[in-house]
């Protein structure tokens, strides 16, 4: 753009100043300053795999609010603006990869029930990690940071807290299939980090789409119901999951050294029966109906008992955070479902 003129008899010349080049224009009488803005560098780029799922939608949005470039993928709940991607299909996930040549990958999909896991065992090892071993290679290849997202069931539970470095010791097949995982992960894309996380929640579809909002399906029952109340769990915000992804992200474009296993967790320790007694509490509603339940069902898959997470080398990085509450969070994710609504007044004003 025209800058100033003054009277100067000389040639041309170029400089820059305060991130922005000047071009000097010299002609006979006068000399011209052009101002050329500085090239402004490019947004990172990140890719979500299982974007439609309960935890993929969060880390997408968390990405997208921090000025991301991001794509997302999906499969059978794929919708306008996330690409349809079958994981399992090696030749696809190549050709995107190929194609988007993302900075960064968050591997967000799996098969995470573990009932159905052992019942199907082999399409879920499928997604889980041949996937998993696929996309490890891919963002190698491509110079991708992948961040593959885990769970505590890779512990068998009888010796908590966990820390990064303890031997998984998995008690079902969901646990070995994410051990599985971890092990692709690391042996194809060295660079990579893992996060283990527990038990999730957040903004879902239908209560059941968590094994936490589902529970407000007895809070609302006139009936008796017997919950869990022997197994440790530590319901975790996927929102809280999500800003540690990108913290993650952030600081390995800085930092390579960022790689290997993390822990993330909430802090408040509850079993199913807890969490349906803070549900009912936090809406004013009754809980005598729910009973508590210690004795194991003998059909049941196998759980860890108690698998809380030490996450002392992400609080040791500065890259945690302060979870939220339990009450206030689950009253985030549940006012939606209420029949009157009304609680939505209570959460935003």
């Amino acid at each position: 753009m025209p800058g100033f003129e003054f009277p100067v008899s000389e040639t041309e010349a170029e400089m820059s100043c305060a991130g922005a080049e000047l071009r000097i224009i010299f002609s006979p009488g006068r000399v011209q300053l052009i101002q050329e803005e500085a090239m402004v560098p490019a947004a990172p780029s990140v890719l979500v795999t299982g974007a439609t799922g309960l935890l993929g939608r969060a880390v997408l949005r968390e990405f997208q609010s921090s000025g991301w470039l991001v794509s997302g993928t999906g499969y059978r709940r794929a919708r306008p603006r996330l690409l349809r991607c079958d994981l399992t299909d090696e030749d696809a996930v190549r050709a995107l990869m190929q194609q988007l040549k993302p900075d960064v990958v968050v591997h967000c999909a799996a098969e995470r029930r573990p009932d159905v896991m052992e019942r199907h065992t082999e399409a879920a090892v499928n997604l889980n990690v041949h996937a998993t071993s696929t996309l490890a290679k891919e963002a190698a290849v491509c110079g991708a940071f992948l961040l593959y997202i885990s769970t505590d069931y890779v512990f068998d539970g009888r010796n908590p807290p966990y820390g990064e470095d303890d031997s998984p010791n998995p008690l079902n097949v969901y646990g070995r299939s994410k051990v599985e995982g971890e092990r692709e992960t690391l042996r194809h894309c060295p660079g990579a980090a893992v996060l283990r996380v527990p038990v999730l929640f957040g903004e879902v579809e239908s209560v059941t789409e968590s094994a936490v909002t589902s529970l407000w399906l007895d809070v609302q029952n006139d009936s008796e119901v017997s919950l869990d109340h022997r197994l440790q769990r530590f319901p975790t915000d996927t929102r809280d999951v999500a800003a540690v992804c990108r913290k993650l992200a952030q600081r390995q474009r800085q930092d390579p050294s960022i790689r290997g296993i993390f822990h993330f967790s909430a802090k408040e320790q509850m079993t199913k029966y807890e969490m349906a007694v803070a549900m009912a509490t936090a809406f004013n509603l009754p809980s005598n109906h729910l009973i508590p339940l210690t004795e194991q069902l003998a059909a049941a898959t196998p759980r860890p008992i108690n698998s809380q997470l030490n996450c002392c080398r992400l609080e040791q990085l500065n890259l945690s955070m302060e979870p939220r509450a339990f009450t206030s969070a689950i009253t985030d994710c549940l006012w939606p479902f209420t029949p009157d609504k009304r609680w939505r007044q209570t959460v935003f004003h």
